[in-house]
């Protein structure tokens, strides 16, 4: 275990075999060759990519599959060989995401893409050959949508030994009945 004080988090407890290895940094940040993943628990689905070196990096990131089903990181054999990757069967592919003050405007890189050799715990940011392919897609309203279509599967969140909601009353006398609140689940309020 190593403690790794970060900026975005605090103080953070890591299994070394959750650190990963950027032989050659990331774009812009050539230096920076420990990271590891955060997941904070939200519910919009961005991971981040937090340096071990220095506590304030740390990047958003998301798998592109979420917001574009369609999307394919093709790698050259020599990219491959960089991660010591064999098969994409074994990989993980994140787009680091520009999140502005308007998160309507968020947009993620797929051109280049982080790829993780899990076996390996080995990574590397990869631009990927595929002109088509943009630095700033914007994903806001497709990440949006699949978030809503995701959280409103209840098959996917209930849980069996899970309390039942309660119910929140606020009583009041009858001449301030106007500042009642009465929430019960399953009718509306």
């Amino acid at each position: 275990m190593v403690k790794v004080n970060t900026t975005r988090f605090g103080e953070l407890t890591v299994n070394k075999e959750d650190i990963i290895s950027f032989k050659e940094g990331l774009l812009g940040f050539e230096n920076l060759n420990k990271f590891f993943v955060v997941d904070p628990g939200d519910s919009t689905l961005i991971l981040w990519l937090q340096s071990i070196e220095d506590a304030s990096v740390a990047f958003p990131m998301i798998e592109p599959k979420i917001f574009k089903p369609d999307y394919v990181a093709k790698l050259l054999p020599a990219d491959m060989a960089s991660i010591e990757l064999e098969t994409m069967s074994s990989a993980r592919i994140y787009s680091i995401l520009t999140i502005p003050s308007d998160i309507t405007a968020m947009s993620a890189n797929l051109k280049a893409p982080i790829v993780i050799n899990n076996a390996k715990r080995i990574a590397k940011q990869i631009v990927l050959q595929d002109n088509k392919l943009s630095v700033k897609y914007e994903m806001y309203k497709e990440l949006k949508s699949y978030i809503v279509a995701y959280s409103s599967d209840d098959t996917k969140r209930t849980n069996v030994n899970a309390p039942t909601a309660a119910t929140i009353t606020e009583t009041t006398t009858p001449e301030k009945s106007s500042d009642s609140i009465g929430v019960t689940p399953g009718k509306e309020a």
